[in-house]
């Protein structure tokens, strides 16, 4: 786990946490190398606090995870993906806000 409450995803705990969850799954699309991703490490680790026991946040390291990276078509990082009822709901590619995320994920909830 990246922070107590943000998963690492991969292929392997994807399909439990991320298809078979009752709750929303927010997954962010990252790499070490991509410096727009650093800005949404704290904004991430303030809405799993936010809502914890609401929504699950996953991080999914795109140069480790290929099978994922090719399963969303993830073609720019950040990307995030917002998962509801084992479905992709949103697309989000980009830094955002905690106030643009926090509207977006209030909708699945």
């Amino acid at each position: 786990m990246t922070c107590e409450n943000i998963f690492d995803i991969n292929k392997e705990n994807y399909s439990k946490i991320g298809l078979n969850s009752s709750l929303p799954v927010l997954l962010d699309f990252w790499a070490i190398w991509c410096t727009p991703c650093k800005p949404l490490e704290p904004v991430l680790e303030y809405l799993a606090r936010l809502y914890k026991g609401r929504l699950i946040v996953g991080r999914v390291n795109a140069d480790e995870e290929i099978q994922l990276v090719k399963e969303f078509d993830i073609r720019n990082l950040p990307t995030l993906i917002l998962i509801k009822d084992g479905k992709v709901s949103e697309t989000i590619i980009g830094a955002r806000s905690r106030f643009d995320l926090r509207i977006l994920i209030e909708k699945y909830l």
